[in-house]
């Protein structure tokens, strides 16, 4: 079973855990309304590939391990909340001065038998030169004050938004759940423009606190050992089993705030890379994934609440056409094809997307 629940913009809503600061989703919702008001009459090319997938960044140096350490796991069925968190963001399309992105995210739960699901946005967005900084700095002063970090460009711009929000649902989630297991998706790797060191540092302090531990799911990972991928490794031991990945050495200013491990968490030819928060004991680090096996559906060797929290927070096809035709009608702007130089020029072997633009 799978409970829903909704955040506003009023303190009234009923997400079950008793205290959630709001002011993130207000101060989108607010930038979203002013920058939009700026969208009417322009031209606007609609988005027809529908990527909105945020790439992990492994930038570590090659693993030297001639024996990996191979851990057993016994699934533990001691009842624990499971909650996961995860974003996404999409291109709608361009204007002449910009583009309109959406943002959304999804926080997920899971307690005794039971799923429950909070959704954030989507939140509408037209970013401009002139607006780019603005709505940058001020989303992020909104909830990480201390944080400085150099606006992003304007290919990076939708990515670097959704990393905002999901880096405050963590928060949120961090302080709010007690005891259970917390499932990010990505890596516990800090020191990038998106993920200063201090800033993961203390959503781990803070989950930690509530006696909470952090696991984090890389879906495609690019580091190796001994020359192979590390979800390569050949498993002899039967799953559910980890595979500690030892001496990890980090390109500074790169930071790893979790132990590295594959996880083989189901038989098959799935296995992923799992961060666990170096600062817990080796001891609980192993007793949070059995306790993950004894309470969650595991899949092709990925928990089902992290699944959830993706599938949650990704735009459908539906829902894109929905906003694009919600912008052209909120602000009388009208459709109109632009040519596909990729197909112009190369015919059947042009392999850009069909281009439409708004007016």
């Amino acid at each position: 079973m799978i409970e829903q629940y909704t955040i506003t913009t009023t303190p009234k809503y009923n997400f079950p855990p008793p205290t959630m600061d709001l002011a993130l989703p207000k101060r989108f919702i607010e930038l979203s309304l002013h920058s939009l008001k700026h969208v009417q009459n322009q031209t606007f090319q609609l988005n027809q590939q529908l990527i909105q997938q945020n790439p992990t960044q492994e930038p570590l140096c090659p693993l030297l391990q001639p024996q990996p350490n191979t851990i057993a796991l016994t699934p533990n069925k001691t009842e624990t909340t499971i909650a996961a968190v995860d974003t996404s963001s999409i291109k709608l399309g361009e204007t002449n001065k910009g583009l309109i992105i959406a943002i959304r995210g999804t926080i997920i739960w899971k307690r005794k038998r039971s799923y429950g699901y909070l959704r954030v946005g989507p939140f509408i967005f037209h970013i401009t030169e002139d607006n780019l900084k603005e709505v940058y700095k001020t989303l992020l002063q909104a909830y990480f004050p201390e944080q400085t970090s150099p606006s992003p460009s304007f290919t990076h711009i939708p990515m670097r938004m959704a990393n905002l929000l999901e880096k405050w649902l963590q928060v949120s989630l961090a302080k709010t759940v007690n005891n259970g297991i917390l499932l990010f998706d990505g890596s516990l790797t800090a020191g990038t423009p998106d993920t200063p060191v201090h800033q993961l540092k203390e959503i781990l302090n803070t989950a930690r606190n509530m006696n909470n531990a952090t696991l984090a799911f890389t879906k495609m990972t690019t580091l190796r050992l001994n020359g192979y991928l590390i979800t390569d490794t050949l498993f002899t031991q039967k799953p559910p089993c980890l595979i500690e990945m030892a001496n990890l050495k980090p390109k500074p200013p790169l930071v790893l705030l979790g132990d590295v491990y594959v996880a083989k968490l189901t038989n098959g030819n799935c296995a992923f890379r799992l961060d666990i928060d170096k600062e817990l004991p080796t001891q609980h680090k192993i007793e949070a994934v059995e306790r993950l096996l004894g309470n969650d559906l595991i899949t092709h060797s990925y928990p089902e609440t992290l699944r959830l929290a993706h599938i949650l927070c990704t735009f459908t096809a539906n829902e894109v056409i929905a906003m694009q035709h919600f912008i052209k009608q909120k602000y009388g702007l009208k459709l109109v094809n632009r040519p596909d130089m990729h197909r112009l020029l190369f015919g059947p072997f042009g392999k850009g997307e069909s281009h439409h633009e708004i007016v």
